[in-house]
């Protein structure tokens, strides 16, 4: 009976809580009504880190976890952000008549036909299947953004002589150089490089990081990158050399070793359903990023993999690395085997640290999620 009777209070209690969220939801509605009217990011960074701190001390004085509340927060926030989405954006750049997203149709290329959309511009899409209506869209476009595979995103961009002066002609493929010299190339008004660093699953931009190369017309697509901000997106300037020598490392090796791992898997027969129940939430969490890559297009894959030369050389030189790393192993030579080890953490400094706490708030979420 005292059971039971706790028990009651704290479905009681659930309850107020799922009240005061949805009181919280609806003036998370009003404020992104704001937002939208005055143009102003739904990602207020200095905003959000004030207010967690503050949340953080109430907690900590009534004895509650400040990683609780922290938590809770941000899985709050992150639905705000959502809910925010739903009020649409301002309009930045009021003269422009009509964009075009040419590959539109397509998983990514429709997140930015909803997203410019929703900041109220008029947008047309371009594929195989209406191309012949592409000069006279493009004819009377602002912005042209080219959003189709990375193997024909230079082929269609070379296609493109047609476009007027000003406007923007921009793409948002995985690799940069080579499409920025086909655009600045075939269009002699503004060119810009963008690339999201993210997939078309996000339920919103907020604190998504899209990553812009310089082209030729800054001060003519300001309000683009602008546009961007209102959309709550990091924006990470890059040159087109460094930007596609580091995909090589953040996409193609990681995406390379995950697509070995999960072929090894399938060659030795491994019983998924065991590993996940021996597995702790890192390792869950490691199989979780394999079986992703595997869950979606393998073309998608495929073109970032063998987009560049250089992804091959780095893989090749990861090979000799982990060849290496294994004759360690063969001759049993723990030392040298601490000594990489130690020089490693030495290299990362405090990023390590930095990495350890991060991953630690993940792998407590993977834990929470599982059955």
């Amino acid at each position: 009976m005292p059971l039971s009777k706790l028990r009651l209070e704290i479905d009681a209690i659930d309850q107020q809580l799922i009240e005061l969220l949805a009181q919280r939801l609806s003036l998370v509605h009003q404020v992104g009504q704001i937002k939208a009217e005055h143009g102003m990011p739904i990602y207020a960074p200095d905003r959000e880190a004030e207010m967690l701190k503050k949340r953080r001390a109430d907690a900590e004085r009534k004895g509650v976890s400040g990683d609780l509340i922290e938590n809770l927060l941000r899985r709050i926030i992150r639905e705000s952000y959502v809910n925010e989405n739903n009020t649409g954006f301002k309009k930045i750049n009021l003269n422009v008549k009509r964009i075009v997203i040419i590959g539109g149709n397509g998983k990514l290329g429709r997140r930015f036909v909803e997203m410019f959309t929703l900041s109220g511009y008029k947008v047309d899409t371009l594929d195989k299947s209406n191309w012949s209506d592409a000069k006279a869209l493009c004819c009377q476009a602002g912005l042209v953004l080219v959003g189709v595979p990375i193997d024909v995103t230079v082929s269609v961009i070379e296609l493109l002589t047609f476009l007027p002066q000003g406007c923007i002609l921009a793409d948002i493929a995985s690799i940069k150089e080579a499409p920025l010299k086909a655009m600045l190339k075939v269009h002699s008004g503004p060119v810009l490089g963008l690339h999201p660093m993210f997939g078309p699953d996000v339920s919103s931009f907020a604190k998504q990081v899209i990553a812009y190369c310089d082209g030729r017309g800054e001060d003519k697509y300001a309000w683009l990158l602008e546009q961007m901000k209102t959309w709550g997106s990091i924006l990470q300037k890059v040159d087109a050399n460094v930007h596609d020598e580091s995909m090589t490392l953040i996409q193609a090796l990681r995406h390379f070793t995950s697509y070995v791992y999960g072929s090894y898997l399938q060659a030795v027969d491994a019983d998924l359903e065991q590993l996940l129940a021996l597995s702790s939430p890192i390792y869950r969490l490691e199989l979780a990023m394999v079986g992703r890559l595997f869950a979606q297009d393998p073309t998608l894959y495929a073109d970032i993999i063998f987009a560049q030369k250089n992804n091959l050389i780095m893989i090749n030189r990861f090979h000799k690395h982990f060849y290496e790393a294994i004759e360690l192993l063969k001759n049993n030579d723990k030392d040298a085997f601490l000594g990489r080890f130690r020089s490693v953490t030495q290299w990362m400094g405090d990023y390590s640290i930095a990495f350890l706490n991060e991953s630690r708030t993940l792998l407590q979420q993977v834990n929470d999620n599982r059955s």
